[in-house]
């Protein structure tokens, strides 16, 4: 299954690590930092010209960590990936 994240952008489903929200887990310095380190590494694809209020992190077969940052909302990609919208997150935008 596949999952649109906005301007063309589909990723494969069983590729996504995590659908994060960009407001709520960018508080924490370690977010901050992991955000910083893939764009210093060309990991980052910005799916979005508007202003952004997720980020998904993509694992593929070949263990190649990309981060899209997208424009729709992280309880939107969840609905749209078939995930339960009552998964719970933490401050620090994890599942508990």
């Amino acid at each position: 299954m596949y999952l649109h994240l906005g301007q063309g952008t589909v990723v494969r489903t069983k590729d996504i690590v995590g659908i994060f929200d960009m407001d709520k887990t960018t508080i924490s310095r370690i977010s901050r930092q992991f955000l910083a380190d893939a764009q210093k590494g060309g990991r980052v694809v910005n799916v979005t010209g508007e202003l952004p209020k997720s980020y998904v992190v993509c694992v593929d077969k070949d263990k190649n960590e990309t981060v899209y940052i997208s424009q729709l909302s992280p309880s939107t990609l969840r609905r749209r990936a078939g995930l339960p919208d009552g998964l719970a997150e933490d401050a620090g935008g994890r599942a508990k």
